[in-house]
Formats: C-alpha cells, structure tokens, sequence
C-alpha cells in the first residue's frame, strides 16, 4: 500500500517550461544559499502556488530544482518550519499548514492534512493510558457503542511556547489498534498516523462534532481557565477505508483561545 507522500495527493507540480519539463530554478544571489532557497518556496507558498494541506515536492525533488545538497534543503525547509509555514514528517512528506494567530488558536481545516499538521505543531503531555469500558455517559460524549473496550489515552496539548494548553484531548483507539500505546509516551504528534504506520491502514474519513458546554471543576485548573467558563468540545471519529471507527477524539477548548475556521467552495452541478 501506498503512503499519502507516495501517492501524490494534495502535492501541487513543480515550475515546468513550455515543454513540461521540470526547469531548474535560479536563486537570488544574497546570502546564505539556503536563505535564498527557503524565500523562493515562501514566495511560492504565499502566493498560492502551494494552497493549505498540499505538500511541497520531496527533498529529492528540490535538490534538483534548485541544483543543491539534501543537507541545503534540509536547512531551508527547517527555516520555513520555524516560520510556521509548514509541517514535515518523516513518511508523510513536507505539508503547507494555516498560518497561526497570536490571539488565539484557529483551526483551518480543509482535509485531514490540516488535521495532520496541526497534531504535529502541538505537544500532548500524556497523563494516562488505560483500558475502559464505554458507559452510558461516555457513549453519549463519544458516539461509541456501551460496553466495548477502547483505549482511552487522556492529557493536554501545547503550544510551543505557551505556558497554558490548547486543549484537554481525550483520545478513545479502537482496541484492534490498542498496541500503539506502547509507542505514545515518546510520541508527541497525532496518534492516527501511528495507526497507520503499524496496521497498514488509511484513515479515508474524519467526522467532526463541535458543541458548547462549559469548563468542569476537574479541567479548570488544567487549562488556566474559570471553573464554569464556556468551552468547546470538538468530537472527531477517524474511519478507515472498510468503514471502521479506528479512533474517537474528544478535545475541550476553552472558547476565549479558540477559532474554526472551514472553507466550503460550491460544487459544480
């Protein structure tokens, strides 16, 4: 099976001649080489040559677009993560992500690269890791059936940088796929790649739920917010190809640090 940085989905084509043959692309003559790489892609990526969830072309690619060493890519790509331009991870390719805010978190999604990217520019600080039994009361919060078992994976998502979390994510994994547990106190990124790395899965379809509730006693001091303050409770169900629930996702935000943003284009008849 093919991963997403094998297929091409979402890639957008490299600068090609009247022929569409791949043409070398020149550089200006100021400073490091490198320098000069990273601002000739984030010219690219601004001016809409590359949109939000697609992936620039592979290092491969780009050293020979621009006639260079993969180290001099490496360090160009890492400029434009430090910019907060783009995403890299290992497997999955070098993604364009939404620029960030300094007021608050908005989430602009357009597929499940945005999901991607967003997991990966966040830290979880994992609390616990156990197996549990769907209740009445957790089968209402995550659509999951009473009475099976899931891995239920609960902590807080960080920001670099920022002292109070994004959000309290609970994560329930499809028993199945419980085994990635033993790989989630080093992981810091989204768990639904690790499924699909281990288990040759590919995760087709997120179904996503937001509701307004409000901050519990439990999760105020954890988030540094006021008991009884509004939040947002984002649901997610990640599907596989043959339909099954691999993942449920529930993520407390509270509302003062949080924005949706979707973009919804009018399909063609």
């Amino acid at each position: 099976m093919r991963s997403r940085a094998d297929s091409g989905a979402g890639r957008a084509n490299p600068p090609r001649d009247a022929h569409g043959v791949t043409r070398k692309t020149s550089v200006e003559p100021r400073g490091p080489l490198y320098l000069r790489i990273a601002r000739a892609l984030k010219e690219e990526i601004v001016s809409g040559a590359y949109m939000v969830g697609s992936l620039l072309p592979t290092e491969e690619a780009l050293c020979e677009r621009f006639s260079v060493s993969r180290y001099t890519v490496r360090e160009a790509l890492r400029l434009l993560r430090d910019e907060g331009l783009v995403s890299s991870r290992k497997g999955a390719g070098t993604v364009v992500i939404p620029p960030r805010s300094s007021g608050s978190d908005i989430h602009h999604v357009m597929s499940i690269n945005d999901l991607l990217a967003f997991g990966a520019d966040t830290r979880f600080a994992i609390e616990s890791i156990r197996t549990v039994t769907i209740d009445a009361k957790l089968a209402s919060r995550s659509g999951l059936p009473v009475g099976e078992e899931w891995l239920e994976v609960c902590g807080y998502r960080y920001s670099e940088g920022i002292d109070a979390p994004v959000c309290r994510a609970q994560y329930y994994i499809n028993r199945a796929y419980a085994a990635v547990g033993r790989l989630l106190q080093r992981h810091s990124g989204p768990i639904f790649p690790l499924i699909e790395d281990m288990f040759g899965q590919s995760i087709v379809e997120v179904q996503q739920q937001i509701s307004a509730t409000l901050i519990s006693p439990a999760l105020a001091t954890g988030l540094k917010v006021k008991e009884g303050s509004a939040a947002l409770e984002v649901r997610r169900s990640y599907k596989t190809a043959d339909g099954m629930i691999a993942q449920v996702t529930i993520n407390t935000h509270p509302a003062s640090r949080f924005q949706h943003a979707m973009t919804m284009r009018r399909a063609r008849a």
